[in-house]
């Protein structure tokens, strides 16, 4: 920077928390961060600092939080220049500007990068919080000009923020090769000081979308090097596996899956990994870690660490962001607290407390007790391979919870199951959400949680629209394809984390349907035992809906009764309180709904509509009409 007369930065920017914390706006600087100079903020007041230097200068100058303001800082031999404006109100008693002697021009020697939005230290440091859009770089050539406003600047280099939000590089609009290479994700694809409310969609409307959102807490890559390689075997069969390591002051088991290799023979039967799922709640930190929580854990030996108590390794689409906007990206190049064996979520007077991955072991577990062979494949793998990831096996098993799907999963179950392959569906409040995937950042997933649904957090209006894939997001429900196409039941109802049991219905009697309930007496509740929340029905609940496209060949098997006054319909089967979008549901939609039934084509389908419903399999020793009915099902796939 130091052949120039003078240099200046432009960019509109939105703060969004207001922190103590020094959060920098941009840096010119080396390429290590120890030279050069910074332009922050704190507690909203704007803040320069030479980086040589611990001590900054804190300026009478403010950028309010949540509005959209131009800043321009410029540095010349004498001094600097700054002038912040509102952007959408003209209000000349809101526009600053200043100028001021200051050596800060001296610091800009040896300043060959700008870093947006923090600090580079090797890492992002002294990260913003806010939205930016279009920054820019600008030059006087001559020192006999002056700063100030009116000066004949020239671009030197200029980015629009806008255009294809999946990409990490923002391309120099001035075609001089000085691309911004994007760090750790942030949230593209979301509205900028021109948006109006006209258009909805980033694709078709850039300018209204030339901004990016920066958060401290993005994490897209731990980016550490590899330490340990693990060449597994070509005999070992396909399933679930762990990497356990110990470094003499503490251990940890890293899960990993063993999919059929190219040539290897497939098992008759395939469990699904929800994959998807585990990175959408991938170290959800839920608040509920201290007291009886900690202390089970302890007592019990099991997985120490939680995210209430480790955050350095980013948090869940579940989580919000320091600024209180929700977290749409989720990586799996990351430890992730939450898919380890052992870890428990919940304290749970009548069960475990366990969900999601190891969760999903009380089902793998029970096929290994019952001497089922079967392969695993993940939510990856069939997004990557469509219906040809399937179309070798007799039965599909889902996990107890795999609510997120992209478009090519969902529809690949779909095609399996209607061209004659076995669904069996063995969780709750599935095929929910849909999600946002890259090819080429395959480690990635996104979630816009857009219109209506159970939400933790609601994505801005004209923010539903992933960065990654540029399609629509939100609920599967809201986008063609209700949950009840792909398995036959779609959710209903949630409450506590506590399980209930299951009744058969009159129409399970029928002689065709036997088998199913064999060794179950007639009138015996299903299921009122087990180790999620103490029953089989329960926490997150399904039901059949022909409107929503429960096929017409599936039949109601049971139902769940005895759900506590927590349990609620969801919010996307009502109009109003209490009036049904359709035809009312059972029970007000509270109750879990067992299908079964084969199509015309032979394919088969079985759904449990509820997601503790594997947590009761292994009671009593494996011995339980759970594991009976769910046995008596699975063999007839097989046998058929």
């Amino acid at each position: 920077m130091d052949d120039h007369a003078a240099v200046k930065v432009d960019l509109r920017l939105k703060p969004t928390l207001q922190s103590d914390v020094v959060q920098t706006l941009f840096a010119l600087q080396d390429a290590d961060g120890t030279a050069g100079v910074e332009v922050a903020i704190r507690k909203n007041r704007l803040f320069l600092r030479r980086l040589d230097q611990e001590l900054g200068h804190e300026l009478d100058m403010d950028l309010p939080t949540g509005r959209w303001s131009s800043l321009e800082v410029a540095f010349d031999k004498k001094g600097v220049m700054i002038a912040v404006s509102p952007v959408h109100r003209k209000n000349e008693e809101e526009a600053a500007c200043a100028i001021f002697p200051s050596p800060m021009r001296v610091a800009l020697a040896g300043a060959d990068h700008i870093c947006i939005a923090a600090l580079w230290q090797g890492h992002p440091h002294q990260t913003f919080n806010g939205v930016i859009e279009n920054p820019s770089i600008s030059v006087l050539r001559d020192d006999t000009k002056e700063i100030g406003p009116g000066a004949a600047w020239e671009v030197l280099a200029s980015w629009n923020f806008g255009g294809d939000a999946h990409q990490t590089l923002v391309p120099d609009e001035q075609a001089a090769g000085r691309d911004l290479s994007l760090i750790n994700m942030p949230t593209r694809a979301v509205r900028s000081s021109a948006w109006s409310g006209r258009n909805m969609d980033w694709k078709h409307a850039p300018d209204d979308y030339a901004a990016i959102a920066f958060h401290s807490d993005d994490l897209s890559d731990c980016g550490w090097q590899t330490t340990i390689r693990v060449n597994v075997p070509a005999h070992i069969r396909s399933g679930v596996y762990g990497l356990e390591i110990d470094n003499g002051v503490g251990k940890d088991t890293i899960p990993f899956y063993v999919t059929p290799g190219e040539g290897t023979p497939r098992q008759r039967i395939v469990f699904l990994a929800p994959t998807f799922t585990y990175m959408a709640y991938a170290n959800f930190a839920r608040g509920n870690f201290a007291g009886a929580l900690s202390e089970r854990v302890a007592a019990w030996n099991a997985y120490p660490l939680n995210p209430d108590e480790v955050g350095a390794y980013g948090y869940s689409t579940y989580s919000r962001h320091p600024d209180g906007t929700g977290i749409t990206l989720s990586s799996r190049l990351r430890p992730i607290l939450t898919m380890r064996p052992q870890y428990l979520i919940y304290f749970d007077e009548n069960g475990s407390g366990l969900r999601h991955f190891p969760a999903d072991s009380h089902l793998t577990d029970w096929l290994e007790e019952k001497g089922f062979a079967f392969d695993v494949i993940t939510d990856e793998d069939l997004d990557r391979d469509g219906l040809a990831a399937l179309s070798a096996y007799d039965v599909v098993l889902t996990g107890t919870h795999p609510e997120y799907h992209t478009r090519r999963t969902i529809e690949a179950l779909i095609a399996y199951r209607e061209g004659g392959g076995n669904l069996m569906y063995l969780g709750g409040n599935g095929f929910y959400w849909k999600i946002g995937r890259n090819d080429d950042m395959p480690h990635m997933i996104e979630v816009r949680r857009a219109e209506g649904g159970m939400r933790v957090w609601a994505s801005a209006p004209g923010e539903y629209y992933h960065q990654l894939d540029g399609e629509y997001g939100g609920l599967w429900r809201r986008n063609g394809i209700p949950p009840q196409k792909v398995a036959g039941v779609g959710f209903t109802a949630e409450g506590a984390f506590e399980g209930s049991y299951y009744l058969r219905t009159p129409a399970s009697y029928r002689d065709d349907l036997a088998f199913l309930f064999k060794g179950i007496s007639p009138n015996e509740r299903i299921g009122d035992f087990g180790l999620s929340g103490g029953g089989a029905a329960g926490f997150e609940i399904d039901q059949a809906a022909t409107d929503l496209g429960t096929p017409d060949f599936a039949t109601v098997v049971a139902f769940s009764e005895g759900h506590g006054p927590s349990f609620h319909t969801t919010f996307e089967e009502l109009l109003l309180p209490g009036v049904f979008d359709g035809p009312p549901r059972d029970q007000g939609g509270v109750s879990a709904n067992i299908v079964y039934g084969r199509s015309e084509t032979a394919g088969g389908l079985f759904a449990v509509g509820s997601i503790t419903f594997c947590g009761s399999l292994s009671h009593n020793n494996y011995d339980n009409n759970v594991s009976r009915l769910l046995e008596n099902c699975l063999r007839s796939f097989l046998d058929d």
